[in-house]
């Protein structure tokens, strides 16, 4: 029942965002493996517009945090405000309490708003004014960037990319898919149409299946074997922490309970590597993550599958 939820929010997700299930799939994913998702690509591939539609499609709380070179993290946070009826300060919750955040363009705005989602992303809370504050479950970012601008924008620090366990382009659609979408209503129109198919309850208990797929020890070695290998690599200054270990995993067991598996197979450990991985390693060159992913690529052709 809980697989055909998810192909029915797939399916739901694809009437808006047409000839990417890859890019879809990887989204919801991400979703069931409690984890927060970078998509980095040229304007105008449809980022914010799937953002959009798998919030529409499970019915949750949704906001969208516009990312500018003015944004404060109390704009994302909140703020504590003086009652003086009470004589106290209250705390207004900021937009990223929401079970699905948007934050569109993350790299326009400096990196000390940026780190205001670092607690969120990491712990599922926020402290202010010595208290702290749960996020909703489930809770999810998804942050957007557009790859070829640079003037007014800010790098991602490493301990915020370390926080997103997928990193993931959308690409342009293919021309049949890209030719409907010209003449057809625009994405945000479709968007409007779209109805819940999902609860969030629903996400919660597909959450706590994905928990229980199983890994096998040699598929653990195999993923621990991929692990190691980047940061033995001459070409790697520093290679993946531990944390990116586990996301790879998570990420595995959500992927084998995607397709209606109770366990990990090599072949989702080696699909998904360079999606959790490319984005955390250090190279001795300047960093870029498609060199990166090319350089995993080469590291997983080396290391024998478990068979």
């Amino acid at each position: 029942m809980q697989n055909l939820l998810i192909k029915q929010l797939q399916g739901a997700v694809e009437s808006v965002i047409r000839g990417k299930s890859e890019a879809v799939k990887m989204v919801l994913v991400t979703l069931l493996a409690r984890g927060n998702l970078l998509i980095e690509d040229v304007p105008g591939v449809g980022k914010t517009t799937l953002a959009y539609a798998v919030a529409k499609a499970v019915d949750c709380d949704f906001h969208r945090i516009q990312f500018t070179s003015d944004l404060m993290p109390s704009d994302i946070i909140g703020i504590s405000i003086f009652n003086p009826e009470s004589r106290e300060f209250e705390f207004k919750p900021g937009p990223v309490f929401a079970n699905i955040v948007l934050a569109d363009e993350i790299n326009r705005t400096n990196p000390r708003t940026q780190s205001a989602l670092l607690e969120a992303m990491n712990e599922r809370k926020i402290s202010m004014d010595r208290e702290t504050f749960s996020l909703p479950e489930p809770f999810m970012v998804i942050a957007t960037q557009n790859p070829i601008e640079y003037h007014g924008t800010f790098p991602l620090p490493e301990s915020q990319l370390d926080r997103f366990m997928m990193h993931i382009r959308i690409g342009y659609p293919d021309p049949e898919n890209e030719k409907k979408a010209v003449l057809d209503r625009s994405g945000f129109e479709l968007i409007e149409l779209l109805r819940p198919v999902v609860l969030k309850s629903d996400i919660l208990k597909m959450q706590a299946a994905v928990d229980k797929v199983t890994v096998e020890e040699s598929v653990a070695d195999y993923l621990m074997a991929i692990i190691s290998a980047t940061r033995k690599d001459e070409r790697i200054r520093l290679g993946s922490s531990t944390r990116g270990a586990q996301f790879l995993l998570r990420a595995a067991r959500a992927k084998a309970w995607y397709e209606g598996r109770d366990y990990i197979l090599p072949d989702d450990v080696r699909m998904l590597a360079p999606l959790v991985l490319g984005h955390r390693l250090i190279l001795r060159t300047r960093k870029s993550m498609p060199d990166a992913g090319k350089i995993l690529l080469d590291i997983i052709e080396n290391i024998a599958v478990p068979v």
